[in-house]
């Protein structure tokens, strides 16, 4: 009887260790999570044909003009309102000043190597449509534009492209949103055509 009390005695003191091994003061904050964003299939529709470029860009998207200044007569913003974001699109005609364009769109790009971590180049080259020049990822979680572009044909026409968020970027919540807006902006790009009226 002596020796089940004694080991009676136990129990208690060992509920009590387990309890406060079971304790975990170490409070690890969880890390910041991002909304879900949910987003819309791809679906396009023809821009005015009065410029001097046809585009294809996003039904979710508004064309805003730019055509107060004669300046820019042709330059446009495609707006994101539902992301707050805008692809500004500027267009020049040709009339032997490429290279100074081509410089231009460089030194624009070359103003995010500062907050890049990477900027990604590639050549588009589309013969059927006479489409040529650059685009750039700019990879970065405060670069404030995470895509830009230039197309010519090289005699006539130039267009160059950037995304912009009228947000403090942070490139690693916008991932999913700056990846559905490239698409877009390589769907322009690749269905471009010249109006040469």
């Amino acid at each position: 009887m002596i020796k089940l009390i004694n080991k009676l005695s136990y129990y208690p003191l060992l509920v009590i260790i387990i309890l406060i091994g079971a304790c975990n003061t170490n409070n690890t904050p969880l890390p910041r999570g991002y909304l879900r964003i949910d987003l819309p299939e791809h679906n396009y529709k023809l821009s005015d044909t009065s410029y001097p470029y046809i585009i294809e860009y996003s039904k979710y998207a508004t064309l805003q003009s730019l055509q107060n200044d004669l300046k820019q007569e042709y330059w446009i913003n495609i707006v994101y309102p539902q992301f707050k974001a805008k692809v500004y699109l500027s267009y020049k005609s040709v009339n032997g000043n490429l290279i100074t364009y081509l410089e231009d769109a460089y030194k624009l790009v070359s103003k995010h190597i500062p907050k890049a971590d990477a900027i990604i180049d590639s050549v588009v080259a589309n013969n059927k449509q006479n489409v040529y020049g650059l685009t750039y990822k700019i990879r970065g979680s405060g670069a404030a534009s995470p895509y830009q572009f230039f197309v010519t044909d090289s005699t006539s026409h130039f267009l160059r492209g950037a995304l912009y968020f009228d947000i403090v970027p942070n490139n690693d919540s916008l991932e999913p949103v700056i990846d559905f807006i490239t698409a877009d902006m390589e769907h322009l790009i690749n269905t471009l055509k010249w109006n040469n009226k």
